[in-house]
């Protein structure tokens, strides 16, 4: 018996949950974009209005409003983006635990064991779209069918706001005609190299033969003609048993550039703050703590140390993260990307016991009450509501609670 599997999809996501505080905007263009005085002058989403004038993510805003001049921008909030996304598949979860994200705005569900309860996949589609709708004020786009991959690409079918089901009966009349660009994981380089072999559309790939599909394009061309036929039977996971965090990082590029040691240590001063609290949150310690840095001319250097125990204070990750910068930067070189990261995760509560001389475990439990208790007052009265020093008032373009939050 076949599965019933549904893609969710959210149309416009970023600016759709933008458009929320902004519904005066709601039927104008609007982008979601860094600020070009932080240098991130990059289009990060846009509403269906924005699409219209063939606005695109990842264009300049410069080249975003030269098509479209009564673009409206917004600055994005991705904290935001992530509550709704946990709210979102909270929604998900009430037909089904088997709920894979594919990324913060797309899912895949198993709705295969609740059809007695909430009737056929297409209804549980338009029940989906109808209480986000409600509940949350956004839309989202639903494939249906009988693989992830068909229902990955029913939910691009007929965006916005929109069911699409692709059955066995049917699959080959809606999908087959379309460009093999449109095939998932087709990209543009192997497009080309499908194009010149005649190879021009989803139905021209499945019926080609799939040895010459690997001969051309290795194993991949075994999968793309394993996925233009239905063939593909990949799970849908649980929520429960999504794959682990492997690392929690945050990066900034800055307003200006980074000189001199008094400018690295706000910046990862900062930065070290935004890691520990999402540790504390996931509950989880890094062993490892790892710094990226970017010069002007985009020339990246990475090094990496462990610790001698894990930890997920700010002081500790600062600590680390500085004697990695002054053992491998010149501390007079401008940087303009700086990324902090821990590595080597594992539970809080199973982390190896303090290795430590009894007075720094007296120190780490110390700063451990210090910001937990920071975390309190953030929860109870605002991600501005403490910060450190060192970091007020900076004119390197850090926002704490951007930092923070995203």
């Amino acid at each position: 018996m076949d599965r019933t599997i549904l893609h969710c999809d959210m149309d416009g996501f970023y600016a759709s949950v933008e458009l929320l505080e902004h519904p005066e905007l709601k039927h104008v263009p609007v982008a979601v974009c860094g600020n070009p005085e932080n240098r991130h002058g990059i289009i990060l989403a846009k509403n269906t209005h924005a699409k219209k004038y063939n606005v695109k993510t990842a264009e300049t805003v410069w080249q975003a409003k030269k098509k479209c001049p009564d673009l409206h921008l917004l600055p994005p909030h991705h904290y935001k983006y992530k509550e709704y996304s946990l709210k979102i598949n909270e929604i998900y979860q009430r037909f089904t635990d088997m709920v894979e994200p594919f990324s913060i705005d797309e899912s895949w569900l198993d709705v295969s064991a609740s059809l007695k309860l909430f009737g056929t996949g297409r209804q549980i589609a338009d029940t989906l779209r109808e209480t986000i709708r409600g509940e949350l004020g956004l839309t989202l786009s639903v494939g249906v069918s009988f693989n992830k991959i068909f229902a990955k690409m029913g939910s691009d079918y007929n965006k916005p706001d929109g069911t699409t089901v692709i059955s066995r009966d049917n699959y080959k009349q809606l999908l087959w005609p379309m460009n093999v660009r449109k095939m998932f994981f087709v990209g543009s380089a192997t497009a080309e190299k499908l194009n010149k072999s005649g190879i021009h559309t989803i139905g021209d790939l499945a019926r080609t033969d799939r040895g010459l599909l690997t001969a051309l394009l290795g194993k991949q061309g075994g999968m793309l003609y394993e996925y233009a036929n239905g063939l593909d039977s990949s799970p849908v996971c649980r929520y429960s048993e999504r794959e682990k965090i492997k690392s929690v990082g945050n990066g900034t590029t800055f307003r200006r550039n980074l000189i001199g040691i008094d400018d690295i240590k706000v910046a990862v001063t900062a930065l070290s703050d935004t890691v520990a609290s999402r540790l504390r949150k996931y509950q989880m310690k890094g062993a490892g703590i790892k710094v990226d840095i970017k010069d002007p001319d985009f020339k990246v250097i990475s090094r990496q140390k462990q610790l001698s125990a894990p930890t997920n204070l700010a002081e500790e990750i600062f600590r680390e993260a500085i004697s990695i910068i002054e053992a491998s930067w010149k501390l007079n070189a401008p940087i303009r990307m700086l990324t902090i990261t821990a590595i080597n995760l594992c539970d809080e509560n199973e982390a190896q016991q303090l290795s430590f001389f009894d007075e720094n475990t007296a120190s780490h439990e110390k700063g451990e009450k210090v910001e937990r208790a920071i975390d309190d007052i953030r929860a109870r009265f605002g991600e501005n509501a403490i910060t450190f020093g060192r970091v007020l008032n900076n004119d390197i373009g850090i926002d704490p609670k951007d930092n923070r939050s995203d």
